[in-house]
């Protein structure tokens, strides 16, 4: 797979932010339509899950509604990419554990990744983080009461990343994905699925780019350690 140098994610906020109760919106989510047009992220207090498919920003909150962002909400942390498809394959009647095999054999484990799904599912498995006041509590703790929702015989898409282990913290190392459906009346963070046949496209990139929010006290005096928040990102992930 070649790697254009255009290539790149951008993303604002840290996912090791979030873990840390960093969780004050700090630039709004339409900016980042400015970097890209294929990504996912979080709103102020955690609210819900947000996916930008196409340049659109979706929205699903606590309940499972989905809606359309204007673009003025404020994120927290939110990552995208321009994405174009470098390398696609068709996959029938699988499981995560399998998709994720196939595109494990098909990137670098040393470069970010965009990852598009594009099908029908037997199954969805998706959580949807409630929104926070504050004082905000930890991530960790906000997923560990969230809701659950699960589809059957549904078409949509997954939208998301592969983050290499070493970036850890920035982000989630691994599979950080979320689907929105193609009625636009489901989606979520996913938590597992199986497709019944999708189409697999890739992305590799050739930077990343991150964005701090400098103008935010919190941000700028909450010293973010890994140790801390390490076992946090794989339990919440």
């Amino acid at each position: 797979m070649t790697v254009k140098t255009r290539n790149y994610i951008y993303q604002h906020g840290t996912l090791g932010g979030l873990m840390q109760d960093l969780l004050e919106g700090t630039e709004k989510i339409g900016t980042l339509v400015n970097y890209g047009d294929f990504g996912l992220g979080t709103l102020e207090g955690a609210n819900g899950e947000v996916i930008i498919l196409d340049g659109v920003i979706y929205h699903v909150d606590q309940t499972g509604k989905v809606t359309q962002l204007t673009g003025d909400e404020l994120t927290p942390y939110a990552a995208v990419t321009n994405f174009e498809t470098e390398k696609q394959f068709v996959l029938e009647n699988v499981s995560d554990a399998v998709v994720k095999t196939e595109i494990s054999a098909e990137i670098s484990h040393n470069l970010f990744s965009a990852v598009k799904i594009s099908g029908t599912f037997n199954h969805m498995h998706v959580r949807v983080v409630p929104k926070q006041q504050k004082p905000y509590p930890r991530f960790v703790e906000i997923a560990r009461n969230q809701p659950e929702f699960s589809a059957d015989n549904i078409t949509g898409t997954i939208v998301g990343f592969f983050t290499p282990g070493l970036f850890q913290g920035a982000a989630a190392a691994g599979f950080h994905l979320h689907f929105i459906s193609d009625d636009r009346n489901f989606g979520g963070h996913v938590l597992d699925f199986s497709l019944e046949e999708g189409l697999v496209e890739l992305m590799e990139l050739a930077e990343f780019r991150q964005n701090f929010p400098i103008k935010s006290a919190d941000y700028l005096a909450n010293e973010i350690k890994l140790e801390d928040i390490s076992k946090d990102i794989e339990e919440a992930e």
